[in-house]
């Protein structure tokens, strides 16, 4: 039996603006509220235990320092790349510089806290509803 990735936690200042980020970057929802201040999100079908994993923004007042040693990639699934990126700086991200050299086919993007993730060129078709 193997395992899988059933949630990503993200420790972060504020959970409201980054669970409003993600959720829209995502198509994900709000799934439930713990006491803490932190706040779940995912896929608003399936939720926890679904195929995709869902993401915790959990309120920490430490401060980052460098760079996280894990980042997120997202393919846009319904527009083409330049499309993707107009969207998403839409919505909060910014460009972001780690080093690259500009003939990449991805774009390093950071979200409303600093975060890089990636924008990748390759378009994914949405999964199929399962029944």
């Amino acid at each position: 039996m193997a395992c899988r990735i059933s949630e990503l936690v993200l420790s972060c200042a504020d959970p409201e603006l980054l669970a409003r980020f993600w959720s829209e970057v995502l198509g994900y929802a709000e799934l439930g509220r713990e006491e803490d201040g932190a706040i779940e999100i995912g896929p608003p079908e399936a939720g926890f235990g679904g195929l995709q994993p869902t993401i915790i923004l959990s309120p920490s007042s430490d401060p980052r320092t460098g760079k996280l040693p894990l980042h997120i990639d997202v393919n846009p699934v319904d527009r083409d790349q330049d499309a993707e990126l107009e969207r998403l700086l839409a919505l909060g991200a910014r460009p972001a510089d780690v080093g690259q050299t500009g003939n990449e086919n991805w774009h390093v993007l950071a979200d409303p806290e600093g975060n890089e993730f990636c924008l990748l060129r390759r378009r994914l078709e949405p999964s199929p509803a399962v029944s």
